[in-house]
């Protein structure tokens, strides 16, 4: 990594956004969001059951990021890829529609998460990769 790139990497924190396509179908990009950016959001709610949709199909509730405090997570999309969610990385739900993901937790049997829901006009800062 020459040392423009590591200038860049260090203004930007990794995530991963989950999307509609066509035939209710859903897939993910990999990219990253700038830090010290605001976020037009009106609230949040942190989570840490893990029993109610691990392992079952469904898509996002709203537009929202989760932030991962604990715990390592497989999601995958509807045409069988994968990608890892641990802490450092931020997902962008954005699947709103469809069959959506699932996600099962890989290591130990903890999620503890911070969601923060996007409403439907807010920009979710994400630059695809």
């Amino acid at each position: 990594m020459n040392t423009d790139q590591a200038e860049t990497a260090k203004n930007y924190i990794k995530a991963i956004r989950l999307i509609n396509i066509e035939d209710d179908k859903c897939t993910f990009e990999v990219g990253r969001i700038p830090i010290r950016q605001h976020i037009n959001a009106n609230y949040f709610f942190a989570q840490t059951d893990v029993s109610t949709l691990e392992k079952i199909p469904h898509p996002a509730p709203r537009r929202q990021y989760v932030i991962t405090l604990k715990g390592k997570l497989r999601f995958t999309v509807s045409n069988g890829e994968t990608f890892i969610i641990e802490p450092g990385i931020i997902l962008i739900a954005n699947d709103t529609a469809g069959e959506g993901h699932t996600w099962e937790v890989i290591e130990g049997n903890e999620w503890e998460r911070i969601y923060i829901p996007l409403e439907d006009d807010t920009n979710d800062y994400f630059t695809v990769d």
